[in-house]
């Protein structure tokens, strides 16, 4: 009986399972009993979190990236890592598996809303300009920020070296607490403290999840609503939920080399289809010229918007609130990277996601939210009026309306945020189930409980209206607290383990 258990849903990590759902079901729990209670005590968290953590996340995501690009042009990113001589996956799959899940559906809506809130209220460090085309630079300049290299390194560079150096070369489980291996040695493996790493990363990777399938339910019956008619209540948001559930287990079950690889070749395709679409019938010059402009405004303020501390109310809700919700998807997501990235080179794995990656991702907010600030500027409340108390998929929706063939681009994009929400919670569901059972392929079951627990977790906290969903939002920055910490030792510990991978794989080097 006992081995039919296990072939079923794996050897189940016991500990990590008790604190992890756990705690999420208390949280699941104690939004519905009241809400409000709930919602004050993780705004008092958040607060606490943003004061004391803020910089201290600043300063991290700076140092990730700069160690990672020294790393990546040292010789020691020549290291092939994964144990294996050449890469495991073509470079079209391994890139379109990268930009999908670690952009998310985020990069959807929030590439229309981000640069038009931020042009309608300009960012304290620009403040207001006289020219519109210099504030619709700078728009585009601090959401690059928010979206662009940074946030792209602390998900999957030094974190994603020290799992695989230790994992396929020392033969260390891949795990979130083998990132603390260096610091503790075995004590961290199999002690309580590991149980207790693991499951502070798994919290919050699925109140990272939890929270886009929610807002993915939220938006899509705001859009069939808006292009359809269609009645814009939980019945339709839970309708959206279990078919997003349904994509993403199916796609997890099948595993990184089929479901997931085709969820994200296909978002691939569509995404450069509806940014070719835009380029040709929208604002093409003014597209390339704000793309131009914006990564100049962009990087000749890098260190200006990146230290900024001036504004600690608008960093709260802008800045720190996106670096806690990166920093607590980074050690899953690394753990993901260190999976899909085997054969690779240190070199090949930073480049690609700590710089070309964010450019592509610069380059795609500029598209959608380029568009929707010269439309705004062309014909004033065409976005604003839609966009009001930050509305982000009347943002969206506003913009492609606005444009030729309107309602079919508008389904399309609906469309392309499902795919990538569900290529983020198949990769997702995939990776804590990795942890859970420490196997590489994880059974069948185990994948399909989390994928089930996800959205059932959603769809209760939107039962219960958006402050259910919006007070997990707040939550992940909570979480990223611990995570933070964990991810820490890694700014040394990745160059050491792959300078050794260097001295071992080229001595006479």
């Amino acid at each position: 009986m006992r081995s039919l258990l296990e072939s079923l849903i794996g050897k189940v990590d016991v500990p990590v399972l008790i604190i992890s759902g756990g705690l999420i079901s208390l949280f699941v729990g104690l939004s519905l009993w009241d809400l409000e209670l709930v919602a004050a005590w993780v705004k008092n968290a958040f607060h606490w979190s943003t004061t004391l953590f803020g910089a201290y996340w600043q300063l991290l995501m700076l140092a990730t990236f700069f160690i990672a690009l020294y790393v990546a042009i040292s010789r020691s990113g020549e290291v092939r890592l994964g144990n294996l001589d050449v890469p495991e996956m073509s470079t079209f799959k391994w890139v379109a598996i990268i930009m999908c899940t670690l952009l998310a559906g985020g990069g959807v809506f929030w590439a229309a809303a981000e640069p038009i809130a931020h042009f309608l209220s300009p960012p304290p460090l620009f403040g207001e300009q006289e020219d519109a085309v210099v504030q619709a630079s700078n728009a585009l300049a601090q959401s690059f920020m928010h979206w662009g290299f940074l946030a792209w390194a602390i998900l999957g560079c030094l974190t994603a070296i020290v799992l695989m150096v230790l994992h396929y070369d020392r033969g260390l489980p891949l795990k979130p607490r083998t990132l603390l291996y260096p610091l503790f040695g075995e004590r961290i493996l199999h002690g309580v403290g590991g149980a207790l790493v693991d499951a502070c990363c798994v919290i919050a990777v699925v109140a990272g999840t939890v929270g886009p399938i929610g807002f993915l339910g939220l938006q899509v019956s705001f859009g069939l609503h808006e292009l359809f008619g269609v009645s814009d209540g939980f019945t339709t948001q839970f309708l959206v939920i279990i078919g997003l559930v349904t994509i993403y287990t199916i796609s997890a079950v099948t595993g990184v080399n089929r479901g997931i690889q085709v969820l994200s070749r296909f978002n691939v395709v569509l995404a450069v289809v509806l940014m070719a679409f835009i380029l040709l019938v929208g604002p093409t010059a003014f597209i390339a010229d704000g793309f131009v402009e914006g990564l100049g405004t962009y990087i000749g303020n890098f260190f200006p918007m990146a230290t900024f501390r001036a504004d600690t109310q608008w960093l709260d809700w802008w800045t720190v609130f996106f670096w806690g919700w990166f920093i607590g998807y980074g050690p899953i997501m690394a753990l993901f990277v260190a999976r899909i990235s085997r054969g690779r080179t240190v070199r090949e794995l930073i480049f690609v996601i700590a710089l070309v990656a964010p450019l592509v991702t610069c380059f795609w907010f500029t598209i959608v939210g380029g568009t929707g600030i010269f439309l705004e500027i062309q014909n004033p409340g065409i976005i604003s009026k839609p966009f009001e108390g930050l509305n982000l998929p009347a943002a969206l929706l506003a913009t492609t309306q606005a444009l030729p063939w309107g309602t079919l681009l508008s389904i399309l994009f609906l469309v392309l945020t499902t795919i990538f929400v569900a290529t983020t919670g198949d990769s997702m569901t995939y990776s804590i189930s990795v942890v859970m059972t420490g196997e590489e392929h994880p059974p069948a079951a185990t994948r399909i409980f989390w994928g089930i627990m996800m959205g059932s977790c959603a769809a209760i906290l939107i039962s219960i209206g958006e402050g259910g969903v919006g007070a997990l939002q707040k939550f992940i920055v909570v979480t990223a607290v611990p995570v933070s910490l964990i991810i820490l030792p890694s700014l040394w510990n990745g160059p050491r383990l792959a300078r050794e991978l260097a001295n071992r794989q080229c001595p006479t080097r």
